[in-house]
């Protein structure tokens, strides 16, 4: 009698019960239901093809785009006893005929596969006279053009079905908008299949969003993140990024990995074993890494530069926490990233004509079979100057899907080579579907737009991406930076003053937008500028555009930059303003929020509590304490004035106000401990200038003769 597959869960995984929906999913599988899981990362999707394999007649194959993905999930099915393989490219063809010997005599289980093996002809007839069971896709977004990680070799799984019989089949992926699913099906020709999403929330992760200035910020933050959170995986959006913050570690002595594509195989599969085995508990890597990574402990992962999309961004956070313990998502955001994420956008979206020239060169210097061998770095130098060079890789991906071209591997090189299919279809006769090509570029743009729309919302991190993905009823997290800003957020209605204040901000607003109609508006300005122009700046950027001669400029001039900073942001979470996408992020006016303007409606928000002028905390007379060392507050306000300049002229209140200073000069400090008893000092100052200033106050107390140990 077969076993039950709790039977089988025991006997082969030491587990005794399943996690919810893994039963249900193995069960539709084991009654030969075609089959579609999302989810989460951390969930046991592994599982829910494994086990079926045990119990199923033939082989499953397992479908899997990471050569170290396969490896880890292959080492720890044969550490269970579990007959497993894998066939992928790093592997010699011996190697390759004596695992498909093993296949043929029914020695194996399991097989894992690269999507690239099924180029091979050969590698197919093999297939051919093997009792199939299972053909399961893992990582299946990767099988549509629309989403996060789309790659080509996924787009051959449909018709590899077909070529070994069409077995059952199902799919597998963390992340998939009903957009993605709906793609997936359709490619893998799944008919009526049983969906299955088990819901997409990580209850024990916390989501954050940090404003950074720049790297140096940015490092600042990271280090303070691993000293908290200890095992991390630091994600960067291109290799240059990955060298320079594993060369700020190496500076402060913090060991770690690195990972990205410009590393040899070698040195990729070195990093990513020493992470594995816990050698060491810090990554820093491209996304690559990570994927199928079976670490449990990972308590952060924070993305140095903002994804291009949101499925990767959760795809990739997702890896914290994966025990169930809590776990850190943090997001270092600078808008200028986006510019690296647009450069991704047009390197994966070529142009018609870019298509068109790379066939063009192709069919040019093929030899007599119709053979050209030529690096993509080198076509690239041929198409002429400005040519993105991940675009000249997507057109040969564009060619090859279209079957203009095959793509073949050239033994003992790197290089890959490329095939005219038809050597009668010259150059000038190749169509091209226009109209899909600009509605995936659209689409990848979309995406990019949807991360920043992510970035600042005003709701909860969590619950934002939830929806996003269909979860429409998702409950706020409570945990977030969103949740912990809105949890003092009490909306009240307004009094007479404060209607009068917020209609001057949202009228600034409105005199730096162009009206379109009604109630509709188009942003032309950032919040920054808006805001300096209301306080009544005469700086470069507000005087060379000629807003010092608008209505508006010094409306709110009497009140402090944090006040008319804080009230934004008020504005923003009670929906009167919005920012929109352009060269820089826009503050435009809602509906909502030119409605009150006109006072067509009484809104009720919160307000910010500070009301003192801009100057106020240093220019409004303040008793100094009886004990005040005056040397030393002279010296602590130069060296504030100094750090304000290098940070661009910065208020000098943002980095101490006098109150803070006189406090310093009067109670000298000499550790982290005692400063932070000061009202206005903070742990992230703390951090940050704070340690400048204990130095002035060390030095100065030492000179004096009346140095104190801390």
């Amino acid at each position: 009698m077969p076993a039950s597959p709790e039977q089988a869960l025991k006997r082969h995984f030491q587990l005794d019960r399943f996690r919810s929906p893994q039963r249900e999913i193995i069960q539709s599988i084991l009654d030969g239901k075609p089959t579609l899981v999302i989810m989460p990362t951390g969930g046991g999707k592994s599982l829910c093809y494994q086990l079926p394999a045990m119990l199923l007649p033939g082989v499953t194959l397992v479908i899997s785009p990471l050569i170290a993905l396969m490896k880890d999930q292959v080492d720890a099915l044969q550490q269970r006893g579990i007959p497993a393989a894998m066939i992928n490219s790093s592997q010699s063809w011996p190697e390759q005929r004596s695992i498909l010997e093993s296949l043929k005599r029914k020695e194996l289980k399991l097989l894992y596969v690269a999507p690239e093996r099924f180029r091979a002809q050969s590698f197919v007839d093999a297939l051919t006279s093997v009792e199939i069971s299972l053909f399961a896709v893992d990582e299946a977004h990767c099988i549509s053009q629309w989403g996060h990680d789309f790659r080509p070799d996924y787009m051959r799984m449909g018709e590899a079905l077909s070529r070994i019989g069409n077995p059952l089949c199902a799919a597998f992926t963390a992340t998939a908008t009903p957009d993605v699913q709906n793609d997936i099906c359709r490619n893998l020709h799944l008919k009526a299949p049983q969906r299955f999403v088990s819901g997409f929330a990580r209850s024990n992760l916390t989501f954050n969003i940090r404003q950074c200035k720049g790297k140096s910020d940015k490092y600042r933050r990271i280090r303070s993140l691993i000293e908290t959170h200890q095992n991390a995986i630091i994600y960067c959006a291109t290799r240059k990024s990955v060298e320079e913050v594993a060369e700020w570690l190496n500076d402060d002595g913090i060991e770690h990995v690195t990972y990205h594509g410009g590393l040899s195989d070698a040195d990729r599969t070195e990093a990513q074993e020493r992470f594995i085995q816990k050698q060491c508990h810090i990554a820093v890597a491209t996304n690559a890494f990570g994927m199928g990574i079976d670490r449990d402990d990972i308590r952060l992962v924070c993305h140095y530069e903002m994804p291009g999309s949101v499925e990767a961004y959760y795809q990739e956070a997702g890896r914290a926490g994966r025990d169930g313990k809590p776990g850190h998502c943090e997001l270092l955001f600078n808008y200028a990233d986006k510019r690296v994420q647009e450069f991704f956008v047009e390197g994966a979206n070529p142009p018609p004509s870019l298509i068109q020239n790379v066939y063009a060169h192709l069919f040019a210097k093929a030899d007599a079979k119709h053979e050209v061998a030529l690096p993509i770095e080198e076509l690239t130098q041929l198409l002429g100057k400005g040519i993105n060079g991940m675009a000249v890789s997507s057109a040969l991906s564009n060619l090859r899907r279209l079957g203009r071209i095959e793509r073949f591997d050239i033994p003992g090189s790197r290089v890959r080579g490329s095939r005219i299919v038809d050597p009668n279809l010259t150059p000038d006769r190749l169509e091209l579907d226009i109209r899909a090509l600009d509605e995936k570029r659209k689409r990848d743009e979309q995406k990019l737009k949807q991360v920043l729309q992510w970035v600042y919302a005003q709701n909860c991190r969590q619950q934002w991406i939830l929806r996003y993905f269909g979860e429409l009823k998702s409950p706020a997290c409570g945990k977030c930076d969103a949740c912990q800003n809105a949890a003092s957020y009490e909306p009240r209605p307004l009094t007479d003053e404060q209607l009068i204040v917020l209609k001057k901000a949202l009228s600034g607003v409105a005199r730096m937008s162009s009206r379109v109609r009604a109630h509709q508006w188009q942003a032309r300005y950032g919040r920054d500028r808006i805001i300096k122009c209301l306080l009544g700046s005469k700086g470069k950027t507000i005087v060379d555009a000629g807003l010092n001669q608008l209505t508006t400029w010094g409306a709110l001039a009497d009140y402090a930059p944090s006040f008319v900073s804080e009230l934004f942001d008020h504005m923003a979470r009670e929906g009167l303003v919005e920012v929109t996408d352009g060269d820089y992020p826009l503050l435009q006016l809602t509906e909502y929020g030119s409605r009150v303007m006109f006072g067509e409606i009484l809104p009720e928000m919160a307000w910010p509590g500070n009301q003192l002028s801009p100057n106020s905390s240093d220019a409004i007379v303040q008793e100094s304490p009886e004990n005040m060392d005056e040397a030393l507050y002279q010296a602590l306000v130069k060296k504030r004035n100094e750090l304000a300049r290098v940070r661009n002229n910065a208020p000098s209140y943002t980095i101490f106000p006098n109150t803070v200073l006189k406090k310093l000069a009067s109670t000298k400090p000499l550790s982290e401990s005692e400063a932070l008893q000061i009202k206005g000092i903070g742990p992230a100052k703390a951090k940050t200038v704070l340690p400048t200033f204990l130095r002035i106050i060390a030095n100065h107390e030492a000179a004096k003769g009346s140095f104190r140990l801390a």
